[in-house]
């Protein structure tokens, strides 16, 4: 979250007060921060659940909880409406999102829209380097999944995995606005994921799809990676659907 306030003086205000305007700036350059810094730190209670989905909270208690002041605490939530997150009920409090059916079919939907033209530039595109890395990665894990199954261990390394996969894939377009839409559908995802149990057979399935998409690209195979991704798309939102 990067976010500059819109309300600076006007140049002539600012020559007519001399040194007052690196003390506003300052001001300012703080309170973006703690923006920052509660936008983050929000997402990682939700994500951790230390604030449980769909939970009504005081603003108050957000304070509390956060640990930021109420002005910096207000731009974080007013991002975090706008990305679909929560919702702000004035005087009242606020109403963090809980993933479901509908939640999750339409974030699976964007995620096609923005990843299958981004695969096939990938396929095309892609260093062989960060392809053999990438494919590296994969069989360390699926070998550590063979040897010892789905623990508590290897759960980290997974979630890394599966978004750097899909980091990479979104950068083959060289898009700004579409890296900053699919950081939202990511959260949208980690949203939807906290009611899911992961186990051995499901990680490896999920893995596999990622190899057969990767030995697509590897073969500078466009058509064949698009249609790799689209199938993984289709089986991870049918595994997803099971947990509403």
């Amino acid at each position: 979250m990067s976010r500059k306030r819109s309300d600076r003086s006007d140049p002539i205000a600012s020559q007519a007060t001399g040194a007052a305007e690196p003390a506003e700036r300052d001001v300012e350059t703080v309170t973006v921060s703690l923006s920052e810094v509660a936008y983050e730190r929000i997402l990682d209670m939700l994500f951790g659940r230390e604030l449980p989905a769909g939970a009504f909270v005081s603003q108050n208690d957000l304070v509390k909880l956060i640990g930021v002041p109420v002005a910096p605490l207000r731009d974080a939530l007013r991002v975090l409406q706008t990305e679909g997150l929560l919702t702000i009920h004035p005087r009242s409090g606020i109403r963090f999102l809980k993933a479901d059916f509908e939640l999750a079919r339409n974030t699976y939907q964007l995620r096609a829209i923005l990843e299958r033209p981004a695969v096939r530039v990938f396929a095309e595109t892609a260093e062989p380097a960060l392809l053999d890395a990438l494919v590296a990665r994969h069989e360390r894990a699926i070998e550590a999944l063979e040897r010892d199954g789905f623990t508590q261990a290897i759960a980290p390394e997974i979630v890394a995995i599966d978004a750097a996969l899909h980091v990479e894939i979104i950068a083959a377009l060289g898009n700004p606005l579409i890296v900053s839409t699919h950081r939202r559908v990511h959260n949208y995802l980690q949203l939807i994921r906290l009611d899911r149990t992961l186990s051995t057979p499901i990680v490896m399935r999920t893995l596999r799809e990622h190899m057969t998409l990767l030995e697509a690209c590897k073969a500078r195979d466009a058509d064949a990676a698009e249609t790799a991704l689209q199938a993984h798309f289709s089986n991870a939102l049918q595994r997803t659907l099971g947990i509403f």
